[in-house]
């Protein structure tokens, strides 16, 4: 399947927006967590947590859904392929197991952070507020990265998908397939 250039482009616009979104709500749900976890304001700590939870109820799962999907389309719809490039591999994998991170382990810690400090105990674990937002930034600040530098070049599959697309290989000329010597 080959995008169209306007499909194309405005499933990237949709992409970066998505991305640049679940990047943002992450440090906003960082601060919020940092601030409930080292606060002695009962009240502090209860408002953080429930903003915490308004945001992981509402935006966290449609905008890591909607990365993810347009991630896919455009892996799939463009050169880039999916298995082609390892920093494409990279992403995918590293988008998936953030989802289903927030999915099943960010919104239950932040549901039961709620569900305590509003039963008037103070905040059960700071790791249920801290650990999902940090390691979930560093995820998509790395996924930024490769995004914009493209590491580590073409996969086996890439390799191979290159060579049979050279003029050589299209006029039937056995061209030998180089690979990474490490």
């Amino acid at each position: 399947m080959k995008l169209s250039r306007p499909a194309r482009k405005g499933s990237l616009v949709v992409h970066v927006v998505a991305s640049a979104g679940w990047l943002g709500l992450t440090f906003g749900l960082l601060a919020l967590g940092i601030t409930a976890a080292t606060t002695g304001d009962p009240a502090i700590v209860e408002s953080s947590v429930r903003a915490m939870k308004l945001f992981a109820d509402w935006l966290l799962l449609p905008l890591a859904l909607l990365t993810f999907l347009s991630g896919l389309l455009l892996s799939l719809g463009t050169p880039w392929g999916l298995a082609r490039h390892k920093w494409v591999y990279a992403k995918f994998w590293l988008t998936l197991a953030t989802l289903t991170a927030t999915a099943f382990v960010l919104r239950p810690a932040v549901n039961s952070a709620v569900a305590a400090v509003a039963a008037g105990h103070p905040l059960p674990d700071t790791g249920d507020v801290l650990f999902g937002p940090i390691v979930s930034s560093g995820a998509y600040v790395f996924m930024t990265v490769i995004s914009v530098l493209k590491p580590w070049g073409p996969t086996r599959r890439g390799r191979k998908h290159r060579a049979a697309s050279t003029p050589a290989a299209r006029r039937g000329i056995d061209v030998p397939v180089r690979t990474a010597s490490r």
